[in-house]
């Protein structure tokens, strides 16, 4: 164990209102965890964490902790808050390297999860613990979405990913690799095939354009299609990244560890980045140069035009942007990188219009996670857009309750 962590766990004041806990978007009881941590015991607190969050130790890497625990800590009031997130990652990962097999008496029920991002993982783990037959149908050719194929090496470890696919296949999981549904089994094939619930959890892999001209240029790329390849990509030695949010920052430190010197543009200041500040920091560490109060316009063979803006805020108090006429700039550039948002794609509705979706392709579900399709159910980024990881794992937890609940079993 290491020292420095229980000096760390020492400096929590055990507060009687745990603000960490309450602003924690799945409730994890932190104090307690951290009395365990000190007391050294490891298992019962990891078996804590993973109950109330199959995916704690990706939590602990990939949360916005500056919004939640960490963010509302009272000892960061006055000075530096506790270092919960190292603490949870030690937990978990320790707890990771013997998951219990245990689960209740199988049913006959049978789900199909569409997609094996954070909350298809989720879903599959508590719905198999319950002895339901679960079946993953995965697009891609190893499992994980999003934590595999949109978070680099460097900031999350594939094999942690394949520890938690080892674990769903012992716990008796199939697992359909390389199979989209909708071109090659629609909805209605699953129910024929005798699935008796359904969950939906694609994530969102649709590339939302800037919709300005030149963008469909050869150099033109984007990060959400970067990011699950960059070895495939030859972007030369500039690099323009367009975003501000984590995903942005993802693509511009795994362009510069490539080779190239990558800049970010941003239409706003760096204060109104939604990338965590820690993020932001770890990417000007790597060697990232920033612009701001920058709006893409025109992308010519060699530059790219930009607009410059400038933020106020008016007579209610509220943030404000507006672009200035006339005040073209323009920027070299050997690829261009665009991050500036995601959506559903729509392999699925397309095959099955029982299905709603919003103007926006995500799908529309009620407050059980259920759509429009009696016994299919819906959650993670495909209903509420990107989102974070432990969301995902709360409306799948939803989720399941209500699959039990249909099932006569709580």
């Amino acid at each position: 164990m290491s020292i420095n962590l229980i000096e760390e766990a020492n400096r929590c004041l055990n507060c009687k209102k745990p603000l960490c806990k309450i602003h924690c978007p799945i409730s994890t009881d932190i104090p307690n965890i951290i009395n365990l941590f000190k007391e050294n015991k490891i298992e019962e607190a990891g078996d804590i964490l993973f109950k109330n969050n199959p995916l704690s130790v990706f939590c602990s890497i990939l949360c916005p902790h500056e919004n939640q625990c960490t963010g509302h800590c009272i000892k960061g009031i006055k000075g530096t808050p506790v270092d919960f997130p190292a603490i949870e990652k030690e937990i978990s990962s320790k707890y990771l390297s013997s998951l219990p097999l245990k689960k209740q008496n199988s049913t006959d029920n049978r789900v199909a999860i569409i997609g094996g991002g954070p909350a298809g993982i989720t879903s599959a783990i508590l719905l198999a613990k319950e002895g339901f037959k679960v079946t993953i149908f995965e697009a891609f050719s190893k499992l994980g979405g999003v934590l595999r194929y949109g978070i680099p090496e460097f900031r999350l470890s594939k094999s942690l990913i394949d520890t938690f696919e080892t674990y769903l296949l012992n716990l008796g999981v199939k697992i359909k690799y390389n199979t989209l549904v909708g071109p090659t089994h629609t909805i209605q094939n699953l129910k024929d095939d005798g699935f008796n619930y359904i969950i939906i959890s694609t994530g969102v892999w649709n590339p939302k354009p800037m919709g300005i001209k030149g963008e469909t240029k050869g150099d033109v790329h984007y990060a959400i299609n970067y990011l699950i390849s960059p070895e495939s990509y030859h972007l030369g030695d500039n690099v323009l990244v367009i975003g501000g949010g984590n995903v942005a920052m993802d693509a511009a430190r795994t362009a510069k560890r490539m080779g190239s010197h990558v800049t970010v543009m941003y239409r706003r200041g760096e204060e109104d980045m939604p990338a965590t500040k820690v993020e932001i920091a770890e990417t000007k560490e790597d060697g990232v140069d920033f612009k701001f109060y920058l709006a893409p316009k025109e992308i010519s063979d060699d530059l790219m035009t930009f607009l410059r803006t400038e933020s106020f805020t008016d007579e209610n108090g509220n943030r404000k942007l507006i672009t200035l006429n006339d005040s073209d700039i323009a920027f070299p550039y050997t690829s261009i990188i665009v991050a500036v948002s995601q959506g559903p794609k729509k392999n699925i509705v397309l095959s099955e219009n029982r299905v709603s979706t919003d103007k926006w392709g995500t799908v529309v579900v009620n407050d059980s996670f259920e759509t429009s399709l009696e016994n299919v159910f819906s959650c993670g980024d495909v209903v509420t857009g990107p989102k974070t990881v432990v969301a995902a794992v709360n409306d799948a937890k939803t989720v399941v309750a209500n699959i039990l609940k249909k099932s006569n079993l709580i």
